[in-house]
């Protein structure tokens, strides 16, 4: 082969092998942009609605064993694609908000029995912290730490404050919604130990009633009234709130049966199906209605218990104002 032909085929071959490697930079480069477009999709899965759904048959007692295709899930009755579907008992983040008003006072021993049941009752890795509460608010903190797994120091925590003074159920609760969000743990919920009586906080219903349903935090009570000051008693409003978030509110007519209560609360948090669906994209901020049916004709006739709704996924939650209760 002439030397000027071998001149030409090697500069073919170089200018080939150029425009290969500019091709892989390209293709490389259309990559990392690819990824970055489907980036935002991925992070998007953040914005899952996660509920809790409790089936029970007609005894009230838990149905396990259902698959994924037994489950409907809608919002604002518009049918959602489930996308999360797990049971499981995972750990929860769990405060309990316990009266110390004066209208307690007699009441004071069987609430501490409900918190040290409540806590041998629960998953080993559960994050609990107590809040007491009369005219002021305190959060306990056993040990210098937010969160404790350690039965005995919430009991204490609690035994340790006396009854006095009024009640302020409503700044409790809103501080407690506060503290949770310091736990990184999926599930999250409360559980009031109280009369159910308010009478001196600076929020409102509304206000606990909206930090709750944008926290997805469940709300269960143990209403110990009947045995004090009936005129501070409200156990509507335990029903009422515990309704209004997917929990439950219970009124033991002994002492001995809060012990039973408390396993009950432990036992219904962890017997629990996790249902997920990313939520339909409307602007606005209002709240959105949620139904869960389940079908399984050989289990009877079954009873669904989930939160009744949510707010769109992303938005702020509220600001504890100047009027913090607990400043």
């Amino acid at each position: 082969m002439a030397p000027e032909t071998m001149s030409k085929n090697r500069m073919w071959h170089l200018e080939a092998l150029m425009f290969l490697c500019a091709l892989a930079v390209t293709g490389f480069a259309w990559m990392a942009q690819a990824r970055s477009r489907t980036g935002p999709q991925i992070v998007a899965e953040t914005d899952l609605v996660v509920l809790p759904v409790r089936v029970t048959d007609v005894s009230g007692n838990f149905v396990p064993g259902l698959g994924q295709e037994q489950f409907r899930v809608f919002e604002n009755n518009r049918r959602q694609e489930i996308t999360l579907f797990r049971q499981e008992d995972v750990p929860v983040a769990v405060g309990l908000v316990v009266d110390h008003s004066r209208s307690m006072g007699p009441k004071l021993p069987a609430v501490a029995q409900a918190v040290v049941a409540f806590a041998h009752s629960s998953n080993p890795d559960d994050e609990m912290f107590v809040v007491d509460f009369s005219d002021h608010v305190a959060i306990e903190e056993p040990g210098g730490k937010p969160f404790t797994q350690d039965p005995r120091m919430l009991g204490q925590a609690v035994s340790a404050v006396s009854a006095q003074g009024m009640t302020s159920l409503y700044d409790a609760v809103m501080a407690a919604l506060d503290h949770l969000r310091l736990s990184t743990l999926e599930k999250k919920a409360l559980i009031i130990v109280s009369d159910g009586g308010d009478n001196a906080s600076a929020a409102k219903y509304a206000d606990v009633l909206d930090w709750a349903r944008r926290s997805q935090v469940l709300i269960y009570a143990i209403g110990l009234v009947g045995a004090g000051e009936q005129a501070d008693e409200n156990p509507g409003l335990l029903r009422r709130i515990c309704n209004d978030t997917g929990g439950l509110a219970f009124f033991p007519a002994e002492k001995d049966s809060v012990l039973d209560v408390s396993a009950r609360i432990a036992r219904d948090l962890r017997e629990q199906y996790t249902v997920g669906f990313s939520p339909a994209r409307r602007e606005g901020d209002s709240f959105r209605r949620v139904k869960v049916d389940v079908t399984a004709p050989r289990r009877g006739k079954l009873q669904v218990r989930t939160r009744p709704g949510f707010f769109p996924p992303g938005r702020d939650q509220p600001s504890l104002n100047a009027g913090d209760p607990r400043s």
